[in-house]
């Protein structure tokens, strides 16, 4: 599995997130879900991403919005407009305090109107250090044409929010998991696009192949030597290439790759700190401590004990708040 796939594999969406809401210009939505990364797509009609500090971005219809959530912004019709409403964690609809009541399918908030506009949303929760790494490289926003996608997961949830099915959550999700990983896809594959270095260079002949194999074998006692005769190369040239390609050099690489895979380890397993060393690639818990400290600024232990106390409580399938809901803007009708 390459580092996109791992990276991807650990951005999932669970619960109820996805909610088509009717608006009435004008409108402006205030988004506050505290969520770690947030999704919108326009069914019908225009909108605007209004990310604070940042110039507004366009929304067409069928393009995807991606928006990292340390990035406090506003959905609207225009750049201009005041926000009506703020949308929290809490917020969900039908029901929810100046949402109208739905008209249909309870997964669609307001009530449905000739060439009114049609705002898709939802959000995602973050799971592991993996995917952390991948929402750091993103731009605050980022959208992609929806022409670019050649799935046809907008139109599939469009369709699958219109009514209630068996199993109609689980679709929901992995529909969500399509939209982010094709609008991701179209990210990194245009190259006029500011993608990741470590992406566009699994794309290199040489440092795709040497990138590849670190992920293959992270534990594997790797020095710069033994990655180059596995590619083909000698080691100067290699570490010339990598360094130019993904901005590092490949033990440095190596090292925070290997630490992204400890830290994930030490959220999601109870395996002990020197179990986990070993499996990344160092020799005890002591060389594991003293790389994660360099590199992240506390010892694995540490570490673990302050993601659990901030790590969300597990839930029963099926029972989770829903973690984005747009509430309609107006009640005007």
């Amino acid at each position: 599995m390459d580092a996109v796939s791992q990276m991807l594999g650990e951005v999932r969406s669970r619960g109820a997130v996805f909610r088509q809401t009717i608006m009435e210009p004008p409108w402006a939505l205030r988004m506050a879900t505290g969520a770690p990364l947030t999704l919108a797509v326009m069914l019908r009609g225009r909108a605007w991403i209004v990310p604070d500090g940042h110039e507004p971005v366009p929304v067409g219809v069928g393009d995807i919005a991606v928006v990292r959530g340390d990035v406090p912004h506003t959905v609207a019709d225009d750049p201009a407009s005041t926000p009506s409403a703020v949308v929290t964690r809490a917020d969900y609809c039908p029901g929810a305090e100046g949402a109208e009541g739905a008209s249909g399918p309870a997964r669609t908030c307001g009530t449905p109107e000739d060439g009114a506009p049609v705002l898709l949303s939802g959000a995602f929760e973050r799971r592991g250090e993996l995917s952390e790494r991948l929402v750091r490289s993103l731009p605050p926003v980022l959208v992609v044409p929806g022409g670019d996608s050649p799935y046809g997961s907008v139109e599939s949830v469009a369709a699958e929010i219109t009514r209630e099915r068996p199993g109609q959550q689980l679709v929901l999700d992995r529909l969500l998991d399509l939209m982010l990983v094709s609008a991701l896809r179209g990210w990194f594959d245009d190259p006029g696009a500011d993608a990741p270095a470590w992406c566009r260079a699994l794309d290199e002949p040489v440092v795709g192949a040497a990138l590849r194999s670190l992920h293959a074998a992270p534990a594997r006692p790797w020095t710069v030597a033994d990655l180059a005769a596995e590619v083909g190369v000698s080691r100067a040239a290699l570490a010339r290439r990598f360094t130019a390609l993904v901005g590092e050099p490949p033990m440095a690489y190596l090292a925070g790759w290997r630490i992204a895979l400890a830290a994930d380890l030490l959220r999601r397993t109870d395996h002990t700190v020197g179990t986990i060393a070993r499996k990344v690639g160092y020799a005890n818990a002591f060389a594991l401590s003293v790389a994660f400290k360099r590199l992240r600024g506390t010892r694995p232990s540490d570490y673990r004990a302050a993601r659990a106390r901030f790590e969300d409580p597990p839930t029963e399938p099926g029972s989770e708040t829903p973690r984005s809901c747009v509430r309609p803007a107006s009640n005007r009708r």
